[in-house]
């Protein structure tokens, strides 16, 4: 009976792997960023993270500084264009996305960027919310205040 037990919890587990687990998305997510920056006719930096972002205004404030509350206001879209969220947050950087802390400190209050996002930088394998796992995403931020 332990055996059949044992058995039983083996397969529950290996049924649960999932296949995507083994896949490397970084580059998928870099061609579908390229992608949609090229039928887009759009241009982006690509920091050595991933991350591809375009300073559409660098802002005449504060720089950013390690440890500083941050106000952002912000657009998330996927890359067929659709808005998942609209809205304005405060905190610290540390508080959100990877691609939040490396590409809004390139900008100074009153900045304003576009964030071509790969999924390792944002909310990866798992997904948050309305995001599916593994979805590259697109932020417009505005960085507002920087204290």
């Amino acid at each position: 009976m332990k055996n059949v037990f044992f058995l039983g919890l083996m397969l529950l587990t290996l049924a649960s792997c999932s296949k995507d687990d083994d896949v490397d998305y970084g580059p998928i997510d870099e061609q579908k960023i390229l992608d949609y920056l090229e039928a887009n006719n759009k241009t982006a930096t690509k920091d050595p993270s991933g991350l591809y972002y375009d300073i559409t205004q660098a802002g005449t404030g504060k720089s950013y500084y390690p440890g500083a509350i941050v106000t952002v206001r912000y657009t998330g879209k996927f890359l067929n264009g659709e808005v998942f969220e609209s809205n304005k947050t405060r905190g610290p950087l540390s508080n959100y996305i990877t691609a939040w802390q490396i590409g809004i400190p390139k900008l100074k209050e009153n900045g304003e960027a576009i964030l071509y996002c790969p999924s390792s930088l944002a909310y990866g394998s798992k997904g948050g919310g309305s995001i599916p796992p593994n979805t590259p995403l697109i932020f417009e931020v505005k960085l507002i205040l920087i204290e």
